[in-house]
């Protein structure tokens, strides 16, 4: 059975996808970022929580903290690019449910009323529309450059509040000169898929 999506397609969302490690100076708009926004906010959730925030770091201010709370060799790459995004998971995302899953507004309080239970489903559902925010980047024609190389305590105490837990950042631009290291394997089919 063959895909139904084009095969540039699949090229561009997958079989090309790699982290950019270099990015031209174009930059990368607001309109750019809602049309990936408006494109991956379809991605399902487990009860439609849709837990992730996306925090857009552009001011040069704003850069140089974020460049301090960087691993070494992520700094340049951060300080380089033309957008980045730091995504977090929101934690007291239940207080949305009512309006995001309004057949079943309970939901908020049968089933996300203790803390440590929303933090699991935050960060599993978050890190789920972290990774349609990555294709969605490719979507646009640009480059993701994901990173959990950073000082997590740091980050969440620079941008964020205790309600917020940060999963990844995010460089995003126009690829530039030598961006992509040479492709790493993938394991095969038979190696990842069993079945009972």
């Amino acid at each position: 059975m063959s895909l139904l999506l084009d095969p540039a397609a699949q090229d561009l969302l997958f079989r090309e996808a790699r982290t950019a490690n270099t990015f031209t100076d174009e930059p990368v708009t607001d309109e750019q970022m809602q049309a990936i926004y408006d494109l991956v906010k379809y991605g399902p959730t487990a009860f439609n929580q849709s837990p992730l925030r996306i925090t857009l770091v552009r001011s040069p201010e704003a850069r140089e903290r974020l460049v301090q709370h960087m691993a070494e060799g992520n700094r340049p790459k951060t300080a380089s690019a033309p957008l980045v995004a730091i995504l977090s998971a929101d934690n007291e995302f239940h207080e949305e449910l009512p309006a995001l899953f309004p057949h079943f507004p309970q939901a908020k309080d049968v089933f996300f009323a203790d803390r440590p239970v929303r933090e699991n489903a935050a960060a599993l559902n978050a890190a789920l529309q972290a990774a349609y925010f990555i294709v969605g980047v490719r979507a646009a024609g640009l480059a993701a450059g994901p990173m959990t190389g950073f000082d997590f305590e740091g980050v969440r105490k620079e941008f964020l509040d205790d309600d917020h837990t940060p999963l990844m950042v995010v460089n995003i631009g126009k690829p530039g000169p030598d961006a992509w290291y040479p492709r790493s394997p993938r394991l095969a089919y038979e190696q990842v898929v069993t079945t009972v």
